[in-house]
């Protein structure tokens, strides 16, 4: 099982180095169909265009293969799909920062344990006061929660959300990227590289 906390600390200098911000970092798919999915963003826009997924793309598994040449293989897969994106608009929120910076607009929040009788909480996010976040839960009930409480969470796509992102470009948003993606070497690394509003 891939150690994401590792894959992190390799993948957050190569997106530092072009000047970006990395969102999340995670695997998904199964072992049917492997995927290491990278998230990341400009701070100052928000988005992430077909030209930063294939510069991270690329950096990402130029790092991987040297390492891999080492005997030190991150993921340790036999074969898997990199695939680097923009966080979209209903973007997950993954971060402290995060629920400060999208306050008043909604989100849904998954608990890591039940608080007052709620696994799940959705309202407008009010703010973040040090590590505590407090939401209005469907304009019914104050709740404030720790950060170490979320165990995911995201934006909801409302007409409010789309027009506060209304001046994201989506200029490449239909694009993917391919990159080393051999198909007559079983162990060889896919690199899927895409940029799209999700």
């Amino acid at each position: 099982m891939a150690n994401i906390a590792l894959l992190t600390e390799l993948i957050e200098p190569e997106a530092k180095a072009l000047g970006l911000s990395l969102v999340r970092v995670r695997m998904q798919g199964g072992k049917s169909d492997p995927t290491l999915q990278v998230m990341a963003e400009r701070p100052d826009t928000r988005q992430l265009v077909i030209e930063d997924c294939a510069e991270l793309s690329r950096r990402i598994s130029d790092k991987f293969d040297a390492l891999e040449a080492e005997g030190k293989d991150p993921v340790g897969e036999d074969a898997y799909r990199l695939e680097v994106s923009s966080p979209g608009i209903d973007r997950p929120l993954t971060r402290l920062q995060d629920f400060a910076d999208w306050e008043g607009q909604e989100a849904r929040i998954r608990l890591v344990e039940p608080f007052e009788d709620r696994k799940q909480i959705s309202g407008n996010l009010m703010g973040v006061e040090g590590t505590k976040i407090t939401v209005d839960v469907n304009k019914h009930k104050i709740m404030t929660i720790d950060f170490s409480q979320v165990a995911d969470a995201k934006l909801v796509m409302t007409d409010r959300l789309i027009a506060a992102t209304a001046p994201l470009s989506t200029e490449g948003a239909d694009e993917v990227f391919y990159q080393d993606t051999p198909t007559d070497e079983p162990d060889a690394h896919e690199a899927d590289t895409e940029e799209g509003q999700h």
